[in-house]
């Protein structure tokens, strides 16, 4: 079993623990559940650091709302729905009630079959609604536009956006998507699927965004906004599914085999 660095390992070597070369899967390369020391707290910092990823998680839960932060800035309903965000992740961080965010890990070996809790299982299917919703809903508007030579993004949030997003609710309530199961013991394959979905969506969409503001609404222009989408949405999750990018990696058990 080879340990040979990819960049990321070498960028993150220091809160990252090693990952070597194996298939397990689609992923070429792995971590072992042997190299994480099991933590009996979870330092400030480290709590501290997982509150914002939750706050834009609930934050941008209304769709239509998003949309209009994004096409024409923040204004005061954004303002108000951000304070009560503010608040209600802040009363949860402080419970300890968000993925991240507890006193103690949940999650302190690998594999072992435990109740998921509540929390963690609404938290995450939000998360899931985040990934899934704006993609799909941009990459019909762009489809739309070119077919149609119309762009009617707005009118596909309206109608489209909360149904789908309750569709991913009934499917998280029913513990149908990874890490929202009514068991943690596959966390440390699961994670990968939601974590390697927040790469692919996040990078393709932060550059599409300033793409669809700059570039103007012809059909030649359009094309070529849809082929960066698709092309990124691809691009990363294939390294996303090889296990190349951060937190993407299958944790399994072993240890490292070494040969005299």
């Amino acid at each position: 079993m080879s340990s040979a660095p990819t960049f990321w390992d070498r960028l993150t070597a220091r809160v990252t623990p090693p990952t070597y070369v194996a298939k397990v899967g689609h992923a070429e390369r792995i971590e072992l559940a042997a190299d994480r020391g099991i933590r009996t707290h979870n330092t400030l910092r480290y709590r501290l650091s997982h509150w914002p990823v939750w706050i834009w998680v609930f934050f941008i839960a209304p769709g239509p709302l998003t949309f209009d932060l994004f096409r024409a800035g923040f204004d005061r309903r954004m303002a108000l729905w951000l304070g009560a965000v503010l608040a209600g992740t802040g009363v949860a961080w402080m419970l300890g009630r968000m993925p991240g965010c507890e006193y103690v890990p949940y999650i302190k070996r690998f594999g072992d079959d435990r109740p998921n809790p509540l929390y963690r299982r609404v938290c995450y299917t939000f998360g899931w609604s985040a990934i899934i919703t704006f993609a799909l809903l941009n990459l019909t508007g762009l489809v739309l536009a070119i077919a149609t030579g119309k762009w009617q993004m707005r009118q596909i949030y309206d109608a489209a956006y909360f149904p789908l997003a309750g569709a991913i609710g009934i499917l998280g309530a029913l513990g149908k998507l990874p890490r929202t199961r009514p068991s943690t013991k596959f966390e440390g394959y699961e994670r990968r699927a939601l974590y390697g979905g927040a790469w692919t969506v996040s990078a393709a969409q932060l550059v599409v965004w300033p793409l669809w503001r700059i570039l103007p609404p012809t059909r030649g222009f359009d094309m070529v906004k849809l082929a960066v989408f698709v092309g990124l949405l691809a691009f990363m999750g294939n390294l996303a599914r090889r296990g190349l990018l951060p937190r993407t990696r299958p944790i399994v058990a072993g240890e490292v085999a070494t040969s005299e």
